[in-house]
């Protein structure tokens, strides 16, 4: 009977699966542009994954393909949206064009391409990577 059970709850997690890389291709094709495609394909895609891989695991119910489901598990989940978010952020830096009814662009005049560097936010200077040298932000003078 337990094996009944597992078969019926890794074809759940197959389903699902399969619902959410539905949702994530028909994402890729009916979004208006790269930025919100690329969030369907990383969001969706992976949870699609992740419960396939989940779905496995349930169905050999063996210690060694369950620890090896949890580690791509763990591997998709931590590289995936971040390769998304790189591959988005290098598109709108080379100038790939945003969607018309987009509301909010954060990083519109914050980009200086000459230097490749961004502006803070309060707009008082260049954000920059704290282990290369230059000048930087100044500690407060002290009083005599």
């Amino acid at each position: 009977m337990p094996a009944a059970i597992n078969e019926i709850i890794a074809c759940v997690f197959i389903l699902a699966g399969t619902a959410f890389s539905l949702v994530a291709a028909v994402g890729i094709v009916r979004m208006p542009d790269l930025f919100t495609r690329m969030q369907a394909a990383a969001k969706t895609g992976t949870l699609g994954v992740g419960c396939t891989i989940l779905a496995v695991a349930i169905y050999y119910a063996d210690p060694g393909v369950a620890t090896l489901a949890a580690l791509v598990i763990l591997f998709l989940f931590l590289t995936n949206p971040i390769a998304a978010h790189m591959i988005a952020r290098a598109g709108y830096f080379a100038g790939v064009p945003i969607w018309e009814h987009t509301v909010v662009d954060e990083l519109k005049g914050q980009y200086d391409k000459q230097t490749h560097t961004l502006k803070a936010s309060d707009g008082t200077g260049a954000l920059s990577d704290p282990d290369a040298s230059g000048p930087g932000p100044q500690p407060p003078a002290s009083e005599p």
